[in-house]
């Protein structure tokens, strides 16, 4: 009698435990997307994407920073608070100076339960075409007679 007493004691305890952690969840932060395809874009296009993003938590949700695998990529999020329930937007900006393949990462930390988020941009970047105008061509020495 006395284990079963004790199980039951240890049972509602583990229970109470879950549920008190369920409802205390503070800051959750949610992408809509953590990759942007640029796709094939021609160098230098527009380098800029966004990362909306919401707090699914019960309280305020903090970026405390926001860095990129590389120079060649600028990331800038909000400062200010996102409060539950609330959306905002980090804005990348990639150089499109550089011919090739886009792979780069851009890691967010912030006071949520996830407190690391690691972003993704990728896609190719390929010369623009010449922009040459055709040639009129001119046939000097012919002139055209009227019957």
């Amino acid at each position: 009698m006395k284990k079963y007493i004790v199980s039951l004691i240890l049972c509602v305890g583990i229970f109470s435990l879950t549920s008190f952690s369920q409802t205390e969840k503070g800051p959750v932060i949610k992408f809509e997307s953590v990759v942007y395809d640029y796709g094939t874009i021609y160098q230098g296009a527009n380098g800029s994407c966004e990362f909306h993003f919401k707090n699914e938590g019960d309280s305020p949700l903090l970026l405390t920073n926001v860095t990129s695998s590389c120079g060649c990529t600028v990331p800038k999020w909000p400062k200010d608070p996102v409060f539950p329930g609330q959306t905002a937007v980090i804005q990348v900006t990639y150089d499109t100076k550089r011919l090739g393949t886009i792979s780069k990462q851009i890691n967010v930390a912030s006071n949520a339960t996830v407190a690391n988020v690691t972003l993704s941009i990728k896609g190719s970047i390929i010369q623009k075409p010449s922009e040459i105008l055709p040639e009129k061509q001119v046939n000097n020495g012919f002139t055209p007679v009227a019957n």
